[in-house]
């Protein structure tokens, strides 16, 4: 006879949040590999972390068992069809197969019935297409990749397109720019459902800064990257910078350390980076801020004078412009205390 199952009167376990993703022909992988990466990896490290368990991903296409070549030369099968899409607790579209043309009516059904279920309803890149010819868009703020903006507002006038953020939140609906923008995306879930603790774990697995706010721009003016380009004046100044960070620097100074003239160096580095050289050093100042800003030592004054800035208020202005928030507020919503 078999031994009866103990169970805790008064408790059930906790049910499990499914994430369902669109798959088609011709997709490029990697935003269907961030929900995987994002949703469905196995996390020891989350051990004694969470609350409830972890998601259930299911990768949904139209015809459930059927081969969808990729870009890239490989095949992939969806076990599950669109009704799974439909029932999941988060609908996630990370693409359409054409921007320019017809929505599949099968997923927007798909993603209208999920919707008035109460399921989150989220699209990474030109997946902001299928939502919106869902009508799930309508008066709301939304955005997409730059390049497919225009379209998208001149399909849907009646979605109000803000092509320079890297998600927007609505609440039960939410879209994000391109590709790197759905990692933000899909950690910014995480911290909604688990909080920052679980959602920093999974980013530091991920290699990815734990949290970028969604109102920052999609792309920063010459973004931060090691200087291992071939070895000229510009490069050999590029790197003295960044070794000096926190002290006073100018053109001259730079110029200096590229052993060009003034106006010779300013040429050369505009042309080389595509931002002034005093516009770059900002940049990387506010770079080198966030992990002093990520810890709870410092004031903002104390960090704006560690990476280089004549003041806290120059500080203020030039990571509200690079990062689209302030300081204060990176702080409050990415510190480790948080």
């Amino acid at each position: 006879m078999a031994e009866p199952v103990p169970v805790t009167i008064g408790k059930r376990p906790a049910p499990v949040h499914t994430v369902a993703v669109y798959a088609f022909a011709g997709m490029a992988p990697f935003e269907l590999g961030v929900v995987v990466e994002v949703f469905a990896l196995a996390r020891p490290e989350l051990a004694g972390l969470l609350a409830a368990p972890w998601y259930d991903v299911r990768v949904c296409a139209e015809r459930r068992g059927h081969p969808l070549e990729a870009v890239g030369g490989f095949t992939l099968t969806p076990r599950h069809g669109l009704e799974e899409l439909a029932a999941a607790d988060t609908a996630v579209v990370v693409g359409v197969p054409d921007p320019y043309g017809q929505v599949p009516p099968a997923v927007v059904a798909a993603l209208r019935t999920a919707h008035a279920r109460g399921a989150r309803v989220v699209s990474i890149c030109s997946g902001a297409f299928a939502l919106a010819a869902a009508g799930l868009l309508d008066g709301l703020p939304a955005t997409t990749h730059w390049r497919w903006a225009e379209e998208l507002r001149r399909r849907h006038p009646q979605v109000r397109v803000d092509p320079d953020v890297l998600y927007v939140d609505n609440g039960q609906v939410l879209t994000s720019a391109g590709s790197a923008a759905g990692i933000d995306l899909c950690l910014h879930l995480v911290r909604q459902d688990h909080g920052a603790k679980v959602a920093n774990t999974v980013a530091r697995r991920f290699v990815a800064p734990p949290h970028r706010d969604g109102g920052q721009a999609q792309y920063v003016e010459a973004a931060v990257r090691p200087v291992d380009e071939p070895e000229d004046g510009v490069a050999r100044s590029m790197r003295w910078a960044l070794e000096h960070l926190a002290r006073p620097l100018t053109v001259p100074l730079l110029a200096r350390a590229a052993a060009m003239s003034d106006r010779s160096y300013l040429r050369h580095f505009t042309a080389r980076n595509g931002v002034s050289p005093m516009r770059w050093v900002a940049i990387q100042r506010i770079a080198a801020s966030l992990p002093l800003l990520e810890s709870p030592e410092g004031s903002v004054e104390e960090i704006a004078a560690a990476v280089g800035f004549e003041s806290a208020a120059t500080f203020r202005h030039h990571f509200g412009r690079t990062m689209r928030t302030s300081p204060t507020a990176y702080r409050r919503t990415f510190g480790r205390a948080a």
